[in-house]
């Protein structure tokens, strides 16, 4: 039998809490402008590493080509500068030769340089998608703090970078180790084969291998992404004393919006107070509700709500209409209709136009109005 509980019984309501709560929207949003995201190094390095092998060897004929050439022209060219000079090169000429060479190899090296960008680039936005922010690259000065290095130096996760580490040499080294294990028989007769051959030999090798061990390393990656993924969403949980701060924070503390709605809704009932004695007659239940009816035709075309309430404003309602010899009429099905469908301000609709014309009939018969 598996027994199921819930992490959040034991819990503390508190900021010593567990943190059992997943992030926010604006907690993870929070930390994506601090630069804080789910990312791995070991990604973009494996990207790296297998773009680099991969154009190495499709540009391996190209570049040795291009090398091996610079290299005779600049060595062809410097007994014959030597001559105009009688055995000896000025510094000059030196420095020209040797700027040429630089250039000519910084050609070779740029597309390399250039995909190396692309590729991190790349890697970088599949991983945490397009977000611009400096501020991971603000200096903070508590990192100089010597206490807060070495508890850095001695935490969880330097100890978990130091295993990875420690595994991925592991892995790479044993991957190394047969390949090589597998390749030893044609090393052993570079001896018996020209210098270019024994060349072309052991860089086709060693191609090679830096193309398995980069796809051995983007399977590490892999690994590595998914465990950065988990670490920065267990990093992001918060207690539950986080969450209610950060609503209050967002919404406002609901102990403040209750007073605010109280002291909203009082002033709206002295207006409403107010505008009473102005009303025709009061409509009551007779003792839960009141609705005080006015029909101004220079205003609306219809009767409208002057004021309404329920049990004790219903009462105080009543209070102000006797004060100001207002006509209170009883009406329970009307009383109830008017309460529960018409805001104060507002007109009667057309369906209660027979009910409420009959009531206002009666009052200004009443005061000799008809």
């Amino acid at each position: 039998m598996i027994l199921q509980y819930n992490l959040q019984f034991f819990a503390k309501d508190g900021p010593g809490g567990e943190k059992t709560e997943e992030p926010t929207s604006k907690k993870l949003e929070d930390a994506r402008k601090e630069g804080q995201v789910a990312k791995s190094k070991e990604v973009t390095s494996a990207f790296e590493m297998l773009a680099a092998f991969v154009m190495l060897r499709f540009l391996m004929e190209y570049i040795g080509t291009v090398f091996v050439g610079n290299m005779s022209q600049l060595y062809s060219q410097i007994p014959e500068y030597a001559k105009l000079y009688d055995g000896h090169i000025q510094t000059q000429t030196f420095r020209m030769l040797f700027t040429m060479s630089l250039l000519r190899i910084l050609q070779v090296i740029a597309p390399f340089l250039i995909a190396g960008f692309l590729v991190a680039f790349i890697a970088n936005v599949i991983q945490v998608k397009w977000k611009v922010t400096g501020k991971p690259l603000q200096p903070k000065f508590n990192k100089l703090n010597p206490v807060s290095g070495f508890k850095r130096i001695f935490s969880k996760n330097s100890l978990m970078e130091l295993v990875k580490s420690f595994l991925k040499l592991t892995l790479i080294g044993y991957v190394v180790y047969d390949y090589l294990k597998k390749n030893m028989p044609p090393l052993y007769q570079l001896y018996d084969v020209s210098l270019n051959q024994g060349i072309a030999q052991v860089g086709t090798l060693v191609l090679n291998l830096g193309i398995r061990i980069a796809l051995f390393y983007m399977l590490i990656a892999a690994a590595d992404f998914a465990y950065q993924k988990i670490k920065f969403k267990n990093d992001m949980k918060m207690t539950k004393q986080e969450v209610k701060d950060e609503y209050k924070n967002q919404e406002g503390d609901p102990q403040i919006k209750g007073k605010q709605r109280q002291r909203m809704m009082e002033a709206s009932r002295r207006r409403m107070m107010q505008q009473l004695p102005e009303a025709d007659v009061v409509i009551t239940n007779p003792t839960h509700f009141a609705v005080a009816i006015k029909y101004d035709p220079e205003t609306y075309d219809a009767p409208f709500v002057v004021a309404k309430g329920a049990d004790y404003l219903a009462q105080k309602i009543k209070d102000v209409a006797k004060e100001n010899h207002i006509e209170i009429v009883e009406n329970k099905p009307l009383a109830r209709m008017l309460y529960a469908n018409v805001d104060v301000g507002s007109v009667v609709p057309p369906e209660l136009y027979q009910a409420v014309a009959e009531v206002l009939a009666f009052v200004y018969h009443l005061q000799g109005k008809v």
